[in-house]
């Protein structure tokens, strides 16, 4: 990877991460929900910010897009609806940073207006509230539907793809996902992994398209054991999703 990732946390959960290149000497934030920090990492790695890319339109991602473009007047990119976005952005265009180029990836579920931005050339994507590390998003907006559809997308990206997510869900998406597939010995092994470096207050993010398409229930609705334990053996593997949402939404 030509590419240098930043990770931070902020606020109770969430991922905050700063992409450079080093070749042209640029950075781009994903996301700016809290100023402060997202500066403080920036004067940290002694970089300057050139782009700001924003997945969607909750505070939470954007409560400090004011004051970070004020500080830095980097471009503003993401959504077309999202208050302070200078270049909106949709399915199927692609934004340069650097050499790379990087393709929008429209993802509707937890909100109508989410993407992602996968970078091919780095096997990279930045996911933000669409598919977590052994979960996804909740659906304030979207149906299950798209929801489904959307993290069929991500998943038919290479199982090598580094995919970065914005918040620190692990412990509570893993006690789920064994709750749903209990046989999962690549599941029961990775949740253990992951405890452990939660319980050093060590970072679980990144992930990987493979790992979570061996250990997230919500990307195996077509796996046999999870279907026989929801007694849905015989439905499609949208409603199997479904199912899986309504029960983690009440877990």
């Amino acid at each position: 990877m030509e590419l240098e990732c930043f990770q931070f946390r902020y606020g109770a959960d969430n991922y905050g991460v700063l992409l450079h290149d080093p070749r042209e000497n640029l950075t781009t934030a994903i996301d700016a929900g809290d100023s402060y920090s997202y500066s403080s990492a920036l004067k940290a790695n002694g970089w300057t910010l050139d782009q700001i890319w924003i997945t969607h339109h909750h505070a939470d991602h954007t409560d400090g897009l004011s004051e970070l473009k004020k500080e830095t007047g980097a471009l503003v990119i993401g959504p077309k609806n999202v208050t302070g976005v200078e270049k909106g952005v949709s399915e199927g265009d692609v934004i340069k940073f650097g050499q790379c180029e990087v393709e929008i990836i429209e993802t509707p579920g937890h909100t109508l207006d989410m993407i992602n931005y996968y970078i091919p050339s780095e096997k990279l994507i930045f996911t933000g509230d669409t598919l977590f590390v052994m979960g996804c998003g909740r659906l304030f907006e979207g149906s299950p539907e798209q929801m489904f559809r959307s993290i069929c997308k991500i998943m038919a990206f290479p199982a090598d793809t580094v995919l970065y997510c914005s918040h620190e869900y692990t412990l509570a998406n893993s006690k789920f996902a064994l709750s749903v597939d209990p046989n999962n010995n690549d599941l029961i092994k990775r949740a253990k992994k992951l405890q452990d470096i939660i319980s050093l207050g060590n970072h679980t993010v990144p992930t990987t398209i493979g790992l979570e398409a061996n250990t997230n229930p919500f990307c195996r609705s077509d796996d046999l054991e999870i279907r026989r334990g929801l007694d849905m053996i015989n439905e499609s593997n949208e409603d199997v999703f479904t199912k899986l949402r309504q029960l983690k939404d009440t877990f």
